[in-house]
């Protein structure tokens, strides 16, 4: 293994599979039995996951709504998603833990970052829920905060995307890829690989991201090995952290 510790990331839109709405449970097995795999292999994982499958926040103040209630209720959203994952992972034998950012005592620790830092160590997946907590941050900031709290090697955003390109690729037959890039780029090009609080708090901390296709099953299981999968999103002024795939 490359590193001893991971955030993953991922997206409330990933859980719906081939839906428009909701959650695919057989697209959350595999991210299961994916995170399980690196999990047997002796990483440390944690994982963070989005709501907006089931409400995003955003949408909701553009239709009127006020922007704090759209958040809290987004942030509830990703609870659901989180129970989800909870579910999956223990249906195939691994040991976790839910904490969430807004307390919910009946079905989940409340966040507390030394009680998260002890199950990481003693083998449990820890899964954070309610995002920071607060109305205004996304998931992802939440992501980097989480990951920087628990001292993470690498913030892992896994998407439908297979890295970051100088496009959306979708749309653009002309996009191409980024191998590497570095947190300078990311802003100066306006990409959509984080928001910015999320990509300055990364920044912040020389906390590498690496953006990849986590639909694939066993990209993570490569990645954790040091191959070059997706894209690095790191400090090019500084030199690469010993644990990291140059």
């Amino acid at each position: 293994m490359k590193y001893k510790r991971i955030l993953l990331k991922l997206s409330g839109e990933s859980l719906m599979g081939d839906k428009q709405y909701g959650i695919d449970n057989n697209q959350v097995l595999q991210y299961a039995q994916d995170i399980k795999g690196v999990y047997d292999a002796g990483l440390e994982v944690a994982v963070v996951v989005g709501g907006g499958n089931i409400f995003r926040g955003l949408s909701a103040e553009k239709s009127g709504m006020e922007r704090a209630q759209a958040d809290y209720m987004g942030m509830l959203a990703t609870v659901i998603n989180c129970m989800a994952l909870q579910n999956a992972l223990e249906s195939i034998g691994v040991e976790t833990r839910l904490q969430s950012a807004i307390k919910m005592e009946q079905i989940c620790e409340p966040y507390i970052r030394r009680r998260a830092m002890h199950h990481l160590e003693v083998g449990k997946i820890v899964i954070f829920g309610a995002g920071t907590g607060n109305p205004y941050f996304t998931t992802d900031t939440a992501a980097s905060l989480r990951a920087i709290e628990i001292k993470a090697d690498v913030v892992l955003k896994g998407t439908r995307v297979d890295g970051i390109y100088t496009a959306d690729p979708e749309k653009d037959p002309t996009a191409t890829r980024f191998d590497e890039i570095s947190f300078q780029e990311v802003y100066d090009k306006g990409l959509s690989v984080m928001d910015m609080t999320a990509i300055t708090l990364c920044q912040e901390n020389d906390l590498p991201i690496i953006v990849f296709d986590m639909n694939i099953p066993g990209n993570l299981m490569k990645i954790a090995n040091g191959e070059k999968i997706g894209t690095l999103v790191r400090d090019m002024g500084s030199a690469p952290s010993p644990n990291l795939p140059v």
